[in-house]
């Protein structure tokens, strides 16, 4: 087999729906990549929640964060590409939000560390609810007003809030910033709240994908996913595995469907199949 990098999604994939990797898929995994295997996730989460999600886990090569964002040396944690807006393009996307009174998260980085930021006092319930599960990361920056919400380099928007209020706004960003940015709206698949995720046009997990299989010299990309913002990855990819849990949208594209994330689909086919076993 020609050199492979396997890539594979988190959320609804290789996770459990606790937010967890089972011991079956990390003792897999971690076997296979001792025999050889290269293979890294790509994940809309952060650095370190995907690493508090993975714990036990220790991939050598990068890992793909953040829709494409951020590719991060894993051993070291130290951003090897990053793609961030423009002030001026930070400042279009954040106005046209609160024009439509929708409250984000905003990600940069300050400092040369990862913070992110939001308005205590205007965020919805749905966006506080998220914040509470990333209470005591070191990340958090709580502010009382808009005026330094944009301060750093600006790399990431996350609104959560209701249907009614984000879709509207989600095709309008589309309709008047589609060159500047990369957008995902989905529910979250743990708490059924609407999510809308912008990112610079050039982060995605495809590019980054492609750039990572520069990077580790493979010749060949098969990747695993769950979700329509899977869709480009699999577009990159050279064979592209959906899960049984997944998107239909994403089945519809894929080369098959293989097992659930809850019955250690990605694990039982890659011990199948990767020829690391």
């Amino acid at each position: 087999m020609k050199k492979t990098l396997f890539l594979s999604d988190l959320d609804g994939t290789l996770l459990q729906p606790d937010e967890r990797l089972s011991d079956f898929t990390r003792e897999t995994l971690i076997r296979l990549i001792g025999n050889g295997m290269l293979f890294s996730y790509a994940t809309a989460r952060s650095y370190s929640t995907a690493r508090h999600c993975t714990e036990g886990l220790t991939a050598e090569i990068p890992l793909i964060v953040h829709n494409g964002t951020f590719i991060i040396d894993n051993r070291t944690g130290k951003i090897l590409h990053k793609n961030t807006f423009q002030p001026e393009q930070a400042a279009k996307i954040f106005s046209l939000l609160s024009q439509n009174g929708v409250a984000p998260i905003v990600y940069s980085i300050l400092d040369e560390k990862e913070r992110f930021s939001y308005n205590r006092l205007r965020i919805p319930d749905e966006t506080w609810a998220f914040i509470l599960t990333r209470k005591g990361d070191g990340r958090e920056r709580m502010l009382l007003s808009d005026e330094t919400i944009l301060d750093g380099e600006v790399y990431y928007f996350a609104c959560i809030d209701r249907e009614e209020r984000l879709f509207p706004v989600w095709k309008e960003l589309c309709a008047q910033y589609r060159s500047i940015l990369n957008c995902v709206y989905q529910k979250d698949i743990y708490s059924g709240h609407q999510w809308l995720e912008i990112m610079p046009a050039s982060a995605s997990k495809a590019h980054a994908a492609r750039q990572l299989k520069t990077l580790t010299g493979a010749k060949r990309l098969v990747v695993f996913g769950d979700g329509k913002n899977d869709l480009p990855l699999f577009e990159a990819g050279d064979e592209g595995y959906a899960v049984e849990n997944a998107d239909p949208a994403l089945k519809e594209k894929a080369t098959a469907v293989i097992g659930s994330n809850t019955n250690n689909g990605v694990a039982d086919w890659l011990l199948e199949n990767s020829g690391y076993a």
